[in-house]
């Protein structure tokens, strides 16, 4: 099969179309015949920097961990699934799990689901890990109707999949974004926007809550957390995606905050709890399929050849959206 590969790391390594072998399947596992692939930002991540990531796959790497894509055979044990099936999953490109930038890669039938019936492959390839991400922070944020939410980073990739399932779940959703084409995108998504760069955050607390948001989800990070800690309620929660930083909690503790880490890469890299992907894949696709969620997709469309010229574009900070390849 033909696939894109790496054969070294580092920011000037480039991707190398080449023939390997077709992968055989391990008891537990699909071979999806891949459609679609989208870049994430860990994905860049690993691509730079290489080893000094433990997770990080031995060279020559075929990366890529979002895709969509058919079934083409199934191992004897799989239960659930049947060749032919249309799936998405993030189920590969760390560590020893081939990843989805070629023609075809096995995937274990705890980290996929069914596709989205009312979405293409490349829509469908755009959602597994950020809409997992979303899925697990405002659940572990206990988000429910009728709360007031708070979305840092609205228009990014994991910021606007949970403004759209805050929103499904019957919360009141307000999301901060930095530019003014955003603000129209928020409130497409059903989301009252905040210009973080126009507002401060004791302004639009004040305007839009009484004494705080019930929940903030913070795909910013960072230091942004400080402004996490001060827009939440008391005894509220606090749920972030990039909390990789030395910080002084005594805000947190004295507002009584209960604070998530979300890395939904845990299940993939120690093999532990991997079920819970293929339930919230589930779920996302129940939502999709009732025209409750569907990604924000980048304009500039790629194949599989031009993985390079894409992970450019992810990097370069100027997609609005998913970068997503197709085959």
């Amino acid at each position: 099969m033909k696939a894109m590969v790496l054969n070294e790391y580092g920011e000037q390594a480039n991707f190398e179309l080449t023939d390997v072998e077709k992968p055989a399947l391990k008891p537990g596992e699909v071979l999806v015949r891949v459609s679609a692939s989208s870049i994430n930002t860990v994905d860049t991540m690993i691509k730079q920097l290489g080893t000094a990531l433990p997770f990080s796959p031995a060279l020559p790497a075929i990366l890529g961990m979002d895709f969509a894509g058919t079934i083409e055979s199934i191992s004897d044990d799989v239960e659930g699934f049947q060749v032919g099936d249309e799936v998405y999953g993030c189920a590969g490109g760390l560590g020893e799990l081939q990843g989805s930038l070629a023609e075809y890669m096995p995937a274990d039938v705890r980290l996929i689901a069914h596709k989205p019936s009312n979405l293409s492959m490349k829509e469908a390839a755009a959602l597994p890990l950020v809409a997992i991400t979303a899925y697990e922070g405002l659940s572990r944020a206990q988000v429910k109707a009728g709360q007031k939410v708070l979305v840092h980073g609205g228009a990014g990739g994991v910021g606007n999949i949970a403004v759209q399932i805050a929103k499904a779940w019957g919360a009141e959703v307000y999301a901060t974004v930095g530019r003014p084409e955003h603000m129209g995108l928020m409130q497409l998504l059903g989301a009252t926007a905040i210009n973080y760069r126009e507002e401060a955050v004791a302004d639009y607390v004040s305007k839009y809550t009484d004494g705080g948001f019930d929940a903030v989800f913070d795909s910013v990070g960072g230091e942004n957390m400080i402004k996490s800690f001060d827009a939440t309620k008391l005894n509220g929660h606090v749920a972030s995606t990039v909390s990789m930083l030395e910080l002084d909690l005594t805000m947190m503790h004295f507002k009584g905050l209960s604070l998530h880490v979300v890395f939904m890469l845990i299940q993939m890299i120690n093999g532990v709890r991997q079920e819970e992907h293929h339930h919230i894949l589930s779920e996302v696709a129940k939502l999709a399929d009732e025209g409750r969620l569907s990604p924000v997709m980048d304009e500039v469309d790629y194949k599989l050849e031009d993985i390079s010229e894409a992970y450019d574009r992810l990097s370069s900070g100027k997609a609005t959206g998913k970068v997503v390849v197709e085959n």
